[in-house]
């Protein structure tokens, strides 16, 4: 068995407030921890009504404060967005107040539209393009040598949080290959690369001498019966289908059936996108989900559960917890 995390993009559901989805978010978090997952990281967005992890550190400390032993960190934090500087600065503070319990996961991507992304840094795509002399900024910040200069970290330095590099690309992969980091993947929504970077990282850390950590992130919907877990994936087809739409509003509820939602082109596109998504009994998702694992030589691997009731969501998490501990 490999390590397995979750990713928690806390969704909004239809006819939830923002406080009833950070106390779900707690709920999820708890559960996960019970049931023995590794980590639990917040991935952050923008400008979407169905996201609300917006304010990513916030709620890693939230989550930090409510669970005892589970790892908490970002998948990710997109670093263009930010000051190296303040990064540093806040997620030092993080594991000042939860010690060995913060990871930083790091994505070069703006998390939001083209629009929102300028708004929130003029210098976004130039910052975008020096991700590695940003990255490099970073690590120093967290280093006790960085004590000597005039522009310090506090209190980061020293306090050795784990940084990974996050992605959906080819790109992403030489950067964490390149630093010698943990590469976590974002097939959950972006799968077309996923098995040429996997592959590409692996062999570009054996020519660096790097030892490569990988991750790779799928969606996870499982109920007691195939019917059931058929039906609970439409609120999370039909936030993809809001995405292509351009149609931003909270999840909605679960219905019978998508005929009549979408027609054979976007249905086509959203599959695409939700290849690395496994839905169903546990008994009937279980094998294709070791068989992915074994293929893509993974190291640990990260879900989601897009689902609508924070209930069947909770089954789900334990679901999986219990296919990955019978391996």
């Amino acid at each position: 068995m490999i390590p397995y995390s979750f990713l928690d993009l806390a969704h909004v559901t239809q006819g939830s407030s923002y406080t009833e989805t950070f106390e779900k978010s707690v709920r999820s978090a708890q559960c996960a921890e019970r049931f023995g997952y590794k980590r639990y990281w917040f991935a952050e967005h923008h400008n979407m009504e169905s996201v609300a992890s917006t304010a990513t550190p916030i709620l890693i400390g939230h989550i930090a404060g409510k669970t005892n032993r589970i790892r908490v960190g970002s998948g990710g934090i997109m670093l263009p967005n930010h000051s190296p500087l303040i990064v540093a600065e806040t997620f030092g503070t993080l594991a000042s107040l939860y010690p060995n319990r913060i990871d930083l996961g790091l994505g070069r991507a703006p998390g939001t539209d083209t629009k929102t992304a300028q708004y929130i840094r003029a210098d976004f795509f130039q910052n975008a393009q020096n991700f590695d002399v940003r990255l490099q900024e970073l690590q120093r910040f967290f280093t006790m040598e960085n004590q000597h200069s005039d522009l310090r970290a506090i209190p980061a330095e020293g306090t050795n949080v784990p940084i990974w590099i996050l992605g959906s690309s080819t790109d992403s992969a030489y950067v964490a290959s390149r630093f010698g980091l943990p590469y976590a993947f974002a097939s959950h929504f972006a799968p077309q690369q996923l098995v040429h970077a996997m592959a590409l990282y692996r062999q570009k850390c054996e020519e660096l001498n790097n030892k490569p950590y990988s991750m790779a992130c799928f969606n996870v919907i499982i109920a007691n019966t195939e019917k059931e877990a058929q039906r609970l994936s439409t609120s999370f087809y039909r936030m993809f289908l809001g995405i292509i739409r351009n149609e931003r509003k909270p999840m909605q509820p679960p219905v019978d059936s998508m005929e009549g939602l979408w027609n054979p082109e976007e249905e086509a596109y959203v599959r695409q996108m939700t290849a690395y998504s496994f839905i169903g009994t546990k008994e009937s998702v279980s094998e294709d989900i070791r068989y992915v694992i074994q293929k893509l030589q993974l190291d640990e691997v990260i879900v989601s559960c897009p689902i609508f009731h924070i209930e069947d969501k909770l089954t789900s998490i334990q679901y999986f917890a219990e296919i990955m501990n019978e391996w």
